[in-house]
């Protein structure tokens, strides 16, 4: 009964987000214009979808792409390498942003992510750009930019479509590991210095949802962690976004660690799991594979 009690309330939530989309939609001719508070607290009006964006993330692109908005992406960053058509595009720059590029292609419209690019995306805003941030840090929070840049892009009715096939995606997987034990597991983002996964990120909310228990749950955000704690914590699975599994298997001292003595170390796909878009849904399939393998099959 809990369990059904919990699907109800998920299918609620898709509802919201049909709704949110909904309201977001760009508005018709003679209407009012469309007015948004991006993850900066900033507001922004648009009276039409804007014609020319640079995008500055690749999971921004990635959003932009997937619902149909490739024609009005004038630039993207230096990292974005999907989908293959973004090849074709300008590159502004990645860490150290070329603003006099940016500049140059007379965007109406810069997007980028808050908590990675606040400083760049304030400097562009001060030189006179307008600047939307998005910053999703769940799984359902990334439903939530995608139906936003549809609005926003005058493309909402295919980022609706984009969202409910993911979310069908994912209902799937809740479905097949629904009351399984949770293993726990340790994400290593890096490992020079040793970074993970912790709470309030999208990881930790995929874990969440593939029935997995982070063993570094307790911190916050993406925490640069010692060997001896990792160690100490024990996880009977480690999963990595760079390393090697056979690099970690080798590691002097971490055969008392369960994963390591089970074999229970995978390397993920990491831009399924690391640009919070279209394919992060990707990524919960796959560590829900990784955990649950006799599940998916």
């Amino acid at each position: 009964m809990r369990s059904v009690r919990r699907r109800a309330r998920r299918l609620r939530c898709v509802g919201c987000l049909v709704a949110l989309g909904a309201a977001l939609a760009a508005p018709a001719v003679g209407a009012s214009p469309l007015v948004v508070t991006d993850a900066l607290g900033q507001r922004l009006v648009f009276s039409a979808p804007p014609r020319r964006i640079v995008s500055i993330a690749p999971s921004v692109t990635e959003i932009l792409f997937a619902i149909g908005a490739s024609s009005q992406v004038v630039g993207v960053s230096s990292a974005d390498d999907h989908p293959p058509d973004v090849r074709h595009k300008p590159r502004v720059g990645g860490v150290h942003l070329d603003y006099e590029r940016i500049a140059s292609l007379r965007p109406d419209l810069v997007v980028g992510v808050a908590g990675l690019q606040r400083p760049a995306l304030e400097r562009l805003r001060a030189l006179g750009h307008r600047v939307m941030a998005i910053d999703p840090r769940t799984l359902r929070q990334t439903y939530q930019a995608i139906l936003t840049l549809g609005a926003v892009t005058g493309r909402a009715g295919a980022a609706m479509a984009v969202v409910e096939g993911m979310r069908g995606r994912e209902a799937r997987v809740v479905q097949a590991v629904a009351g399984l034990p949770r293993p726990r597991v340790f994400v290593e983002v890096w490992d020079q210095p040793f970074m993970t996964a912790g709470r309030d990120t999208f990881v930790d909310d995929l874990l969440r949802l593939a029935r997995g228990a982070n063993v570094f749950g307790d911190l916050v955000g993406w925490p640069q962690v010692s060997e001896e704690q990792i160690v100490a914590r024990d996880p009977e699975v480690i999963l990595s976004m760079g390393t090697s599994a056979q690099r970690i298997l080798g590691r002097e001292g971490w055969g008392r660690i369960a994963a390591v003595r089970n074999r229970r170390v995978y390397a993920l796909t990491p831009a399924w799991v690391s640009r919070p878009g279209p394919r992060l849904v990707l990524g919960l399939e796959q560590i829900a594979s990784r955990l649950h393998a006799d599940r998916f099959r």
